[in-house]
């Protein structure tokens, strides 16, 4: 696949290039021609270097999260500024930029509190598919084609709001940076914003694909002392251990429920368990494997839409906490540049993370590699 050809002026102009779409749920992506409007004022149209594949590309593909189909998907990605609207100060053109679920508009109540990430501009909680004038930038087939969380990754070219896009280095290494969009601060920021992990605790992670393993490298940062991993895909237990963990459980070979063994394995349970699975079920289990008194649970894994979380409120009265978080509480624009800066200077290392590197075109060989298991985080190239 050719990438686009671009005149040198273009940032008043539609661009045509490759995007795959997702015309309905349990169906292959269909890579396809599309057209890309101009950005109008406050958007920024960027040129896709690299994108990520989530776990929650994959349960919109599977019909368990509901967002407006036909879409392009993908959250997780790099690139460079292609063109920018009106009233756009903060990137220019040939920036190297970061594109985030979740905006940081830095005027409404929840960005102005310093505790606060979950911009009154997302479209994560509900996803419309549209910019925030309502309309649509990207065409296909004669129709017009929803975007995802406002951003849309599986594209060579996109359209995004300058509140949802981050100047990055510009010696940041394209091939790999775009976990930082999602991945790498939804499992940093469960431990180190969340969760507050300390020396010598005892952790439990249930789900080690992407967001998990990037909780255990988070905890092992933190200086715990155990670390549990859950997974009932046994083939993630050797990277898993390589990146922290100390001890692995596969529910589906225990002969009693994880969270007991866990509680066994603990002398009653963990000081810190992170959900990043998305099913209720683990939900529970997790927060059930903490200690009473001082145990905390964070869910982080997002489940299928319109399900309903139920345990024994007698889980919460003997003081466990119950929390959630979505792209680790980082406010995105501010902070998640700064932990390119840190990659970069080799406070940490993602590397681990991506085990497989794909082209664009064999996108839906990359989603049977995440549905089978078989990878922790596959970036496509573009």
């Amino acid at each position: 696949m050719q990438q686009a050809e671009v005149s040198t002026e273009t940032s008043s102009k539609v661009i045509t290039c490759w995007a795959a779409i997702a015309w309905t749920a349990n169906a292959p992506l269909s890579i396809e021609k599309v057209e890309v409007d101009p950005p109008k004022p406050g958007e920024v149209r960027v040129q896709i270097i690299s994108s990520g594949l989530c776990g929650t590309d994959k349960h919109i593909l599977e019909g368990k999260s509901r967002v407006p189909l036909p879409a392009i998907l993908g959250h997780e990605g790099a690139g460079i500024v292609e063109s920018i609207g009106e009233g756009v100060t903060s990137v220019q053109p040939g920036d190297k930029v970061l594109m985030f679920p979740v905006p940081e508009c830095r005027e409404c109540r929840f960005c102005l509190h310093p505790k606060g990430n979950m911009c009154l501009k997302e479209k994560v909680l509900s996803p419309t598919g549209l910019m925030l004038d309502g309309t649509s930038r990207f065409t296909c087939r004669g129709r017009k084609i929803y975007n995802l969380f406002g951003i849309s990754t599986f594209t060579e070219y996109t359209i995004v709001h300058e509140i949802a896009v981050g100047k990055i280095d510009a010696a940041a290494p394209m091939d790999r940076v775009c976990i930082m969009s999602c991945a790498v601060p939804t499992g940093f920021g469960a431990v180190f914003n969340t969760a507050r992990v300390t020396p010598g605790s005892t952790c439990v992670v249930f789900g080690l694909g992407g967001i998990g393993s990037a909780v255990v490298m988070g905890c092992k940062a933190s200086g715990a002392s155990r670390i549990i991993g859950v997974d009932i895909n046994e083939k993630k237990f050797p990277p898993a251990r390589a990146l922290g963990v100390t001890d692995t459980l596969n529910p589906r070979n225990l002969k009693k429920p994880v969270q007991e063994v866990v509680k066994e394995m603990t002398g009653g349970g963990v000081d810190f368990a992170f959900e990043a699975v998305g099913l209720t079920d683990t939900m529970v289990a997790a927060l059930e494997s903490c200690h009473m008194s001082y145990g905390v649970c964070v869910i982080i894994g997002e489940p299928p839409s319109n399900s309903q979380l139920s345990f024994d409120p007698m889980l919460i009265l003997p003081g466990r906490t119950l929390k959630g978080g979505i792209l680790g509480e980082y406010k995105t624009r501010s902070s998640i540049p700064k932990l390119v800066i840190d990659y970069m200077q080799k406070k940490f290392n993602i590397d681990p993370l991506i085990t497989h590197q794909l082209p664009f075109q064999k996108i839906n060989k990359a989603f049977e590699l995440l549905h089978g298991g078989h990878c922790i985080r596959c970036v496509l190239l573009f």
